[in-house]
């Protein structure tokens, strides 16, 4: 027992003499506005101060005025999101005597609040706008206190005291109206126009103190430069996260949490006016910088909303003060006209002399309710000429190719509308057509109800004739077909002597002239075949009704209920003169 109570005095000596391991609990009754053991944040004169200001934490900053003061105005800039802010003076009934022991932890507002005193609340305010107190010094405030305070999230403001009735000169001046004017909208420019600023039209020539900065961007109106800063270094910062590169370079905003509470009550170190927007404030981009009134933002995307802020820069200070932002849309894009496909119609599409690039936009809509599926069929008839045709549906691309001499079968699935894009790359000119219209391109699209794939083609296109059967009044005919039942029909053109002595591709029809673009009389004859065995699929046709020792110029269609008709090899042949 006795050595128990020699343990326990020895715990109780140490106690006191080194004392308590445990930090003082806070009570409940203590006031609210008991100042904690930090360094006392004092305000200069003429000097703006940067604060930091912790979410949720009331910052308090402290300045005194000189006896002969009889007014002041305290100038509060928020960054950009709304704070809380009030001056009030505190007036102590006795001053604190010199001789009195105080802690050497003790601020000297610390030990003022100790004593006993009233304080007068002279104003507040609660935005993120720039606002300025101005108004007689108190006559008995001994101290002036300035409560900031934050709600939403952590940010900053900076504090400028002026002592005097005049204005501080340490913010530029903002016209009567201050409003930003749209005088110009393009499709990728805005122009804009604003009053100017007393503080440039006043100064001389020379002197290059003051001057705008303009800032455009597609988000919203930002009220400060600081503002504008916190959002570019948000956006570099999501960017730089997005692509999970240079990791360890710090973006200017948003600080790291830390930070901030390392560095919630420092006392902010004076630093040398910037030269420019972008000094101070980092990841500033000004679309327009220098004295003029009015800028023209270019370089802009179509129909796209833009929000457009202008700032006048004082650089000997460092400060800017916001004119009210506008915003405008920029035009959209010029769109070509979009030409709707009918049912079955055959269309030539012909092209400008407009140099390349030329292009044109056509639709069509299947028919059908259940399998909306279609049939687009094309073939270039320029020659030299190179047509790209691109198709798309629902806003994707679903193909893309040259056309040439060819036909171009494009199947059309998945899609109850479709945009088909002609480009012309070439530049050549048109050949003109014998016997029918000038045309680059021939189009034509159809819906095909049962059907699920693009028809099949014969394995040759050339016509054969054959010199035993060949008469002085008849020529026999034979060219391959398909397994699907089709018309063909059989076209006739007798040649001149000059023609059928030249010969050659020139004597030859066309391979876009169609059998719409002929006469009926060249005509002779049309039938349906159908073989379902593709090797043997061969049919004959004989002519008659023929001049003896005349050349003639046959050509066969392949006409279906879709489609472009396909056109055979041209065949010339001559009638034997005796017989």
């Amino acid at each position: 027992m006795a050595h128990a109570s020699l343990s326990w005095c020895l715990g109780a000596a140490l106690a006191l003499f080194c004392g308590s391991p445990w930090p003082p609990a806070h009570s409940a009754l203590a006031p609210e506005n008991e100042v904690p053991l930090r360094p006392t944040t004092w305000v200069p004169e003429g000097k703006i101060t940067s604060v930091i200001l912790p979410k949720g934490r009331t910052r308090r900053l402290y300045f005194t005025l000189k006896k002969k003061a009889p007014a002041m105005s305290v100038t509060v800039s928020p960054c950009d999101l709304p704070i809380e802010w009030s001056l009030a003076a505190r007036t102590l009934k006795d001053k604190p005597l010199k001789s009195l022991q105080w802690s050497t932890k003790k601020s000297t507002p610390e030990v003022w609040w100790r004593g006993p005193g009233t304080e007068e609340k002279m104003h507040g305010f609660t935005g993120n706008a720039v606002n300025t107190y101005k108004g007689p010094s108190h006559p008995q405030a001994t101290i002036y206190i300035l409560r900031l305070r934050a709600k939403q999230q952590n940010t900053r403001a900076t504090v400028y005291l002026h002592e005097g009735r005049g204005p501080s000169g340490a913010f530029p001046l903002l016209p009567a109206d201050p409003r930003v004017h749209t005088v110009g909208v393009g499709m990728t420019s805005v122009s804009l126009s604003w009053a100017p600023s007393a503080s440039l039209t006043g100064l001389p020539e020379t002197q290059k103190s003051y001057g705008y900065c303009v800032l455009a961007n597609s988000q919203r109106n930002h009220p400060s430069l600081c503002a504008a800063q916190v959002s570019a270094g948000k956006k570099k910062e999501q960017k730089r996260e997005k692509h999970k590169e240079d990791r360890r370079r710090v973006a200017a905003w948003p600080i790291l949490k830390e930070w901030w509470w390392q560095q919630w009550d420092s006392d902010p170190k004076p630093q040398s006016p910037p030269s420019s927007p972008a000094d101070e404030y980092p990841g500033i981009q000004c679309a327009c910088q220098g004295t003029e009134s009015v800028c023209t933002v270019s370089e802009l995307l179509p129909d796209t909303r833009y929000y457009f802020d202008v700032f006048v820069m004082d650089r000997l200070n460092g400060t800017s003060a916001a004119y009210e932002g506008t915003f405008a849309r920029t035009h959209e894009e010029a769109q070509a006209a979009v030409v709707a496909l009918r049912e079955g119609e055959l269309r030539w599409v012909t092209f400008g002399d407009g140099g390349s690039g030329s292009e044109q936009f056509f639709s069509f809509r299947p028919r059908g309710w259940q399998q909306q599926s279609g049939l687009l069929t094309l073939q270039s008839c320029g020659g030299g000429e190179k047509v790209t045709v691109t198709v798309s549906g629902e806003g994707q691309v679903l193909t893309s190719q040259a056309v040439g001499g060819d036909l171009v079968h494009i199947w059309l699935q998945g899609s109850t509308s479709y945009l088909v894009r002609l480009e012309r790359e070439g530049s050549t000119a048109n050949p003109v057509l014998p016997g029918g219209p000038t045309a680059s391109v021939k189009i034509q699209a159809s819906s095909a109800y049962h059907r699920t794939e693009v028809p099949s083609l014969p394995s040759t296109l050339q016509i054969k004739s054959f010199n035993r059967l060949r008469g002085c009044n008849t020529v026999t005919l034979a060219w391959m077909g398909t397994e699907e039942r089709s018309l063909y029909c059989v076209y006739r053109r007798a040649l001149g002597e000059r023609e059928a002595e030249a010969g050659g591709a020139s004597a030859l029809t066309a391979p876009c002239l169609g059998p719409e673009s002929r006469s009926d009389t060249e005509r002779v004859l049309c039938k349906y075949f159908q073989e379902l065995n593709p090797r043997r699929a061969v049919t004959t046709a004989v002519i008659g009704g023929l001049d003896p020792g005349t050349a003639y110029v046959f050509d066969v269609y392949l006409m279906r209920r879709w489609g472009i008709p396909i056109m055979y090899a041209s065949k010339m042949v001559k009638t034997r003169r005796e017989c």
